[in-house]
């Protein structure tokens, strides 16, 4: 490769084209018109001596030099960005935004609640609005700025939009303490006969990925209650018989009245992060507020 060919303008187009796997799409964000981001791939293409991108079903898709790129290139960048000051300069203490957080009610509870409480007293004038997560329309309302912040599963996340692993989590076993089931060492026999509540984040649903794992190895267990909030499920398990699977986070801080079991056999954990899009990248005030919720996670 001759990298004497090379700018910075050249690699920001790339930069663009690998994000979103479309041209159109590209040359929005770069504020430039089609035909020239085409003809800046084309030069591109020409320099690396490979495709970079190939048309895919819908937009493009990368070869494997491409992705091998993606990363590589996206920190290279922001280290520029940041050495010529894009940043701008924030003060929390007497800052006024608003910033739009979507997020499950499961993470609503295990991390915005102690995001918003530590932030309080260091950035009064910034409001913050929670909605939820709606996957599907997700790109587009960080397009439009409708959401800044999402929480949620990076590996979910549109190719487009940036993402930062924050935690990994994994399941526990709920019941209400001195059930009577739960007295002696919880076999796999007597979980699947316990009366089992789940969420249904869609509502109505009775089986989950566990039920779907338990009938891939010839088991079922006895769900007889689907709810659409994890946030109820802690209550009605204090209140009755019934048991459930839920993320560890959810009940670590809130244990009264339950007991946390671990499951008699593998359930898989997940990931959580924060997702934005490049839109509110280099915004000092939306860079702070990523980093106090990091603090948030950190600190729990």
């Amino acid at each position: 490769m001759d990298s004497s060919r090379l700018d910075l303008n050249l690699l920001v187009t790339l930069e663009a084209l690998l994000a979103e796997q479309n041209v159109t799409k590209a040359a929005a964000r770069l504020n430039l018109s089609q035909p020239a981001v085409s003809a800046q791939l084309s030069r591109l293409r020409t320099v690396f001596q490979d495709p970079l991108l190939i048309p895919a079903h819908r937009g493009m898709t990368p070869t494997a030099r491409g992705a091998e790129l993606f990363l590589p290139l996206r920190e290279a960048l922001d280290q520029v960005r940041a050495t010529v000051g894009e940043q701008g300069n924030f003060d929390p203490a007497s800052s006024v935004m608003t910033v739009t957080i979507a997020c499950t009610d499961y993470l609503l509870s295990a991390v915005v609640n102690r995001f918003v409480v530590s932030m309080r007293a260091d950035a009064p004038g910034i409001r913050v609005a929670l909605r939820n997560l709606d996957l599907s329309q997700l790109e587009a309302q960080m397009a439009s700025g409708d959401v800044d912040l999402a929480l949620m599963s990076p590996e979910a996340a549109p190719p487009a939009l940036r993402t930062r692993h924050l935690f990994d989590e994994r399941y526990l076993l709920i019941g209400r303490r001195n059930h009577p089931a739960l007295a002696e060492t919880l076999t796999l026999e007597r979980f699947l006969a316990l009366e089992h509540v789940v969420v249904s984040i869609q509502g109505g649903n009775f089986v989950t990925p566990v039920d779907e794992a338990l009938e891939a190895s010839g088991m079922r267990r006895n769900v007889v209650l689907s709810v659409s909030s994890f946030l109820f499920v802690p209550q009605v398990v204090r209140e009755s018989d019934l048991v459930a699977i839920v993320p560890r986070r959810l009940v670590q801080d809130r244990p009264e009245g339950l007991q946390l079991l671990h499951c008699p056999f593998p359930v898989e954990g997940f990931s959580v992060g924060m997702v934005w899009h490049e839109r509110s990248h280099r915004h000092s005030g939306h860079r702070w507020i990523r980093e106090r919720v990091g603090y948030a996670v950190d600190s729990a």
